[in-house]
């Protein structure tokens, strides 16, 4: 729904199912509900995750029409899409295969054109839509600085291919579509830093000399078409994990004219060690999270600064002794509305910033909750699924409404 900070909704991710079928009976069995708790006078947008398998049926006329049909009758939009998993979301183990196929693929491209050719269908007028996507690819797939060189600039390419598309899609519809990156922990991309380096340094040369030709305009003009086209999603969980100064990043992509398209509201799970046996409490705690489905990434922060990073959260827990660590924060995304876990914490100060930075000075009109892990969390933070949907947008919409940014 449209707030005060821009159109906020959850990400259907958080439901089981690859096929389209699956996909649009969960959202028969618990939209209607959420929207009349959140939303029962205004019309309430939907961030809609499209499994590849989904998007080939979804985008089959009679199946669009079905489901415009549905978007109308129950006062709902699309304007925003998570493209990032391509598969197997839930009830498989995921862990890095969620990059899978990755950005040097011609499957990654053609499946990300196809949901921008949904979206362009769903997309109501005058609004712009965003697909938010997979940070280029898995960094440890990559034995070498040569190998990983290589995957970068074929990865690049092939974004670039998404970016003519989508301008060509422009120049006939009149719609405004972007492709949001996701920066990730060992993604190849994996901090703002990371993005903002590769965005200047590799993709805006490389568009110049791509799309200067194909779309007889100007290096400038390539520059300004990119940067309308391609964005930054800034999902909050994957900033925090990397200790990354918000405000400064932000200040840094305005300085650049870099946009974010999507804000994902997330949170990541911390723990502060002390000297003494809550160090084994803080390491069995975490225990209690670490199951087999999804990726969950530690950054450790040591006592002089350093931060130490660890591609899953059993290896973290091997190496909970160290008496030099004094902070993990893992990627695992829980509850927005909780700030403690027992004898843990969560990120949400960050959210509070984040939405407080956005408030005052807006850098999107997309905001999206994605909390997806309900199957694979600790029971006791369980509710049905549907009550906890709408127990992180009331809480969303409390911080919207009331600027509350205490930690």
């Amino acid at each position: 729904m449209l707030t005060s900070a821009g159109h906020l909704t959850y990400c259907s991710n958080i439901h089981a199912g690859e096929s389209w079928s699956d996909h649009f009976a969960a959202l028969k069995k618990y939209f209607p509900s959420i929207k009349k708790d959140i939303s029962p006078n205004i019309p309430m947008g939907i961030g809609l995750r499209l499994s590849n398998e989904a998007s080939l049926d979804l985008i089959r006329e009679e199946q669009l029409k079905d489901f415009s049909a549905w978007l109308k009758e129950n006062d709902a939009y699309v304007f925003t899409m998570n493209g990032f998993p391509y598969g197997g979301f839930h009830h498989v183990r995921v862990k890095d295969q969620v990059h899978t196929p990755d950005w040097t693929t011609t499957d990654r491209v053609n499946y990300t054109i196809r949901l921008f050719k949904i979206l362009e269908k769903l997309l109501p007028e005058g609004m712009d839509g965003g697909v938010s996507t997979s940070p280029l690819s898995y960094r440890h797939w990559f034995g070498s600085p040569e190998t990983l060189k290589t995957a970068r600039h074929k990865a690049t390419n092939n974004i670039l291919l998404i970016a003519e598309e989508l301008i060509r899609m422009q120049k006939k519809s009149g719609k405004w579509l972007h492709l949001d990156i996701e920066p990730e922990p060992d993604g190849i991309l994996e901090s703002g830093a990371e993005f903002m380096d590769w965005y200047e340094n590799e993709l805006l040369p490389a568009g110049q000399a791509m799309l200067t030709g194909k779309l007889k305009v100007s290096s400038s003009e390539v520059t300004e078409l990119l940067k309308a086209h391609i964005r930054l999603c800034y999902d909050v969980c994957h900033f925090a994990i990397g200790y990354e100064d918000q405000e400064e990043t932000i200040r840094k992509l305005k300085q650049k004219g870099i946009g974010i398209g999507k804000i994902q509201i997330s949170a990541a799970l911390k723990g502060v060690f002390a000297d003494g046996n809550e160090r084994e409490a803080i390491r069995q705690a975490f225990g209690t999270y670490n199951e087999p489905v999804y990726l969950h990434q530690v950054v450790a922060r040591k006592k002089d600064g350093r931060l130490q990073h660890y591609p899953d959260l059993d290896q973290a827990l091997d190496d909970a002794d160290d008496p030099d660590t004094k902070e993990w924060r893992a990627h695992f995304h829980v509850p927005v509305f909780a700030g403690q876990f027992g004898i843990l914490e969560s990120t949400q100060s960050h959210i509070r910033q984040i939405m407080e930075i956005q408030k005052n000075s807006p850098v999107t009109r997309h905001l999206e909750i994605e909390t997806y892990t309900w199957e694979v969390i600790p029971p006791f933070l369980k509710l049905p699924l549907g009550e906890s949907i709408t127990r992180e947008l009331q809480w969303v919409m409390e911080l919207i409404d009331e600027g509350n940014t205490k930690s």
